[in-house]
């Protein structure tokens, strides 16, 4: 694999480095750093693919791993701190690596969407093949419309290597309820209110496009009403698992 040469680095640290964001930052650095092994857990990913990012909260930094090191080498130490336009923060750790190929999605995503927290990709096989159709996700089961609100869509065509993919990414989750978008001919992105809320999103994305698949394979799909669709997802993201849970 080709390990993309790092972006031009910030001149100077940023004034979010103070004090005061040196928890948050260590913080978001260990639970990025985590969940990677979750998208190796759930076969979401292989070789050095895919990346889980999150931000930090209260600044304008967030943490993303580095490029084509492998899973079970990732640490909080080598995860990599970066600005919203994607720029490496010199003088951290890890900052001596080139950071995932896809950073300048993952920036793009963060600067126009600031209730976003958290950012994965993965090249998940059932998902990967409904973006290689150009098709979406049809929301005909029950856990569909509980976690994504209807079906799953598809972004445009993108070439990796400059904020396309983010755009992508926004233009077509900005205003609609589901949480993942595929990426036509390259694969599925997540987004959540926090890392573990993303990577959550990716592991139902990969489980409902293996359902939907196999079903579609056995006959035809039966659809949900709309008005259910609205209740169901209604009902899991305000009322389903324990008081103060947030996306149960």
């Amino acid at each position: 694999m080709t390990t993309s040469p790092a972006p031009e680095l910030a001149p100077e640290l940023a004034p979010e480095l103070a004090p005061e964001f040196e928890a948050a930052i260590a913080q978001v650095r260990d639970d990025v750093a985590k969940l990677h092994g979750e998208l190796v857990r759930y076969g979401l990913v292989v070789w050095t693919g895919g990346n889980v990012s999150g931000r930090v909260p209260g600044a304008d930094l967030f943490v993303i791993k580095p490029s084509g090191v492998s899973y079970d080498e990732l640490t909080p130490e080598n995860m990599i701190l970066c600005d919203l336009q994607g720029n490496v923060i010199p003088g951290t750790p890890g900052s001596d690596r080139s950071p995932s190929s896809d950073t300048a999605a993952h920036a793009y995503v963060y600067r126009h969407m600031p209730e976003v927290g958290g950012v994965v990709h993965t090249h998940s096989a059932f998902a990967v093949a409904w973006a290689a159709r150009g098709e979406e996700i049809p929301c005909v089961i029950t856990a569909m419309a509980d976690e994504f609100g209807g079906p799953i869509p598809i972004g445009p065509f993108a070439i990796i290597g400059d904020d396309s993919i983010g755009r992508g990414i926004v233009e077509t989750l900005r205003g609609h309820r589901s949480r993942a978008v595929l990426m036509q001919n390259h694969g599925p992105f997540t987004i959540g209110a926090n890392a573990k809320d993303a990577v959550k999103a990716a592991v139902m994305v990969e489980d409902v496009a293996r359902s939907v698949h196999l079903a579609r394979e056995a006959g035809p799909l039966i659809p949900i009403p709309q008005q259910a669709i609205d209740r169901l997802y209604d009902r899991y993201q305000n009322a389903y698992g324990q008081s103060g849970d947030a996306r149960r």
